[in-house]
């Protein structure tokens, strides 16, 4: 079975959310703590043996570009203060994988991101939607490759999530397999908790067969004319195996306003450094209430 060494990161997506701020800054640029979003995702990337990152982008996107790239003036800089720990951090950001990008020319789904990105993808790739960080001591993405490896298809993350919130998630019809484990039948877009068949959200997590791009190109356009994702592994999933792994970890959704705050929240209680200063701002307006 081939390895897979190419994780895919749609960014295109114009952050509408989380306007104004996004009108000049990606949405995935936007800082957790010290670093920014899409840094967890790349982590996760590589932690679980990628090592071939390709970004999927769209216009206004430059700053990630950039990110990932040398900083020559910037490294200059701190070398010549002597800020040797702060150098070696900036350092590596650009050495942590090999970068590519290709763009999305219109923003049609992510069926159509995914798209955008096969001819770099002749074998089995990941995907990582950067909204969802994905805390665990084993990386998410390498819990779903440790299940490819032993029974092969595609396989994608899944969360149990409250039967009142099934309209925000793609929900699977799926029989449990082994353990969190689970073969999936069918898949529905944002369904209602009365046609919702089970509680199994997807989450931003996949490894694809790259027989999913001759499914995409099948499909129809879905909800505002765009290519969905869910509807093309529905079809691939009739000729292959497709798997579902209720992955162990703590995600954390930054795709919303109210999300990415308690984000920023749960990893300052998190850091021994931050996590006073986060208490001492909730005694602090407790006492002014």
């Amino acid at each position: 079975m081939s390895e897979v060494r190419k994780c895919l990161f749609p960014v295109a997506g114009l952050g509408t959310r989380f306007l104004p701020v996004t009108k000049e800054i990606p949405k995935e640029m936007l800082p957790l703590i010290d670093k920014p979003v899409i840094h967890y995702g790349v982590e996760e990337a590589v932690a679980s043996g990628c090592r071939q990152i390709i970004f999927i982008t769209g216009r206004g996107k430059r700053a990630l570009e950039d990110y990932f790239d040398r900083s020559y003036e910037l490294e200059q800089f701190l070398k010549e203060r002597n800020k040797e720990d702060l150098y070696n951090l900036i350092l590596s950001i650009s050495s942590l994988a090999d970068f590519a990008y290709v763009r999305q020319p219109e923003p049609l789904g992510l069926g159509h991101a995914i798209l955008c990105a096969e001819p770099f993808c002749s074998e089995p790739f990941a995907v990582i939607l950067t909204d969802d960080v994905i805390i665990s001591s084993k990386p998410a993405l390498r819990q779903l490759l440790d299940v490819r490896e032993k029974l092969g298809g595609s396989v994608i993350a899944l969360e149990r999530v409250p039967h009142e919130e099934t309209e925000r998630y793609g929900i699977v019809d799926a029989r449990l397999y082994s353990d969190n484990v689970y073969q999936i039948n069918d898949l529905v877009e944002k369904p209602s908790k009365d046609k919702a068949p089970s509680d199994l959200a997807i989450i931003g997590r996949y490894i694809l067969s790259p027989t999913i791009f001759a499914h995409i190109r099948n499909i129809d356009r879905g909800e505002g004319g765009e290519y969905q994702l869910t509807d093309a592994l529905r079809s691939l999933a009739r000729e292959e195996p497709l798997w579902g792994v209720v992955y162990d970890g703590d995600r954390l959704d930054c795709g919303t306003k109210m999300g990415w705050f308690k984000s920023i929240i749960k990893r300052g209680l998190q850091d021994p450094e931050l996590k006073e200063v986060v208490l001492e701002v909730l005694r602090e307006e407790e006492y002014k209430e």
